[in-house]
């Protein structure tokens, strides 16, 4: 497809790290996640990333992957990007992931940094590459050392900026201070992986956000992106604060995909709130939770259910 954007972003500016729809019994519902694919494309979505840390990954198998692609991609067509996590710590399987999510149709690949082995600048940098020769699919990166126990050093960045299908990085760094410089010396397409710095990620010249939260508040998203790219800054600082509800709800104790699976429960966009192990199901508890905190953002009555 041709990607919805353009250079300073080539995935769009709204991109949801979407949750992989259960049965109750744990099998993966590709009918489930076709509509859901749908549904968040309808709300604001300029992309979605299938197979991440939010779509379980870890626990989902290669031909489950390449399965969720096609249905996503069949679902959206040309109306979104629709990226697949090629994450792993084994180089090798990153490189076998990326092979069969273009094979499936991918438009695109997320690429994280090698978590658990903490590999050398060096190491992350053939790791990177490695996985952008693969095919000849447009690469984001994903730095997240929270999780993956290494950073992407500035270095690196130029390094690996110079493959022509690295196009893009999701920074969950949680540190804007070098953006700019970065954004300046690389050429790449800077995307916040935090939901609550969107605006602070767009003030330094970022794309966009890949998002959890925007399973829920995709459309305010990108109105806030819409008022900030019109110089309306008040006017997108106005419309973030409506969405803070929700994303404290999804994203304040870590558990991303339980919470999100939560809200999409109550919203009628799924019939359960399922997980594969290590991950389990929000509480009830988690759930009155949820609903006070989609209440709070308006939500429940602004999103229809699916049919």
């Amino acid at each position: 497809m041709t990607l919805p954007g353009t250079p300073a972003r080539p995935f769009g500016a709204v991109l949801t790290a979407m949750v992989t729809p259960m049965t109750a019994t744990g099998e993966i519902d590709l009918e489930a996640a076709a509509a859901l694919a749908r549904r968040l494309v309808d709300e604001g979505n300029d992309g979605l990333v299938l197979s991440g840390t939010t779509g379980e990954a870890p626990a989902t198998h290669a031909p489950e992957k390449a399965a969720l692609v096609r249905a996503v991609v069949d679902a959206v067509g040309d109306r979104a990007a629709v990226l697949s996590g090629a994450g792993s710590n084994d180089t090798a399987h990153a490189v076998r992931m990326a092979e069969q999510a273009a094979e499936a149709g991918a438009d695109g690949l997320l690429v994280v940094s090698p978590y658990y082995s903490r590999p050398t600048q060096e190491g992350l940098y053939r790791h990177f590459a490695a996985v952008a020769d693969a095919t000849e699919l447009p690469v984001m990166l994903y730095d997240i050392p929270g999780r993956a126990g290494v950073r992407i050093a500035p270095a690196t960045y130029e390094r690996i900026a110079a493959h022509p299908r690295v196009v893009a990085t999701k920074d969950a760094t949680g540190d804007l201070t070098g953006v700019p410089a970065l954004r300046a010396a690389t050429g790449l397409a800077w995307y916040s992986g935090d939901d609550t710095l969107l605006l602070p990620f767009l003030s330094h010249g970022g794309a966009g956000i890949v998002s959890v939260s925007a399973h829920v508040v995709a459309g305010a998203f990108a109105e806030v992106v819409r008022r900030f790219d019109a110089g309306d800054h008040t006017g997108a600082l106005e419309t973030f604060v409506t969405t803070l509800p929700v994303i404290a709800a999804i994203n304040g104790a870590g558990a991303q995909a339980v919470m999100a699976k939560a809200a999409l429960e109550i919203l009628g966009a799924h019939t359960n709130r399922e997980l594969r192990l290590p991950n389990v199901a929000a509480t009830d508890a988690d759930v009155a939770v949820m609903r006070a905190a989609l209440a709070a953002g308006g939500v429940l009555d602004t999103v229809s259910t699916l049919p």
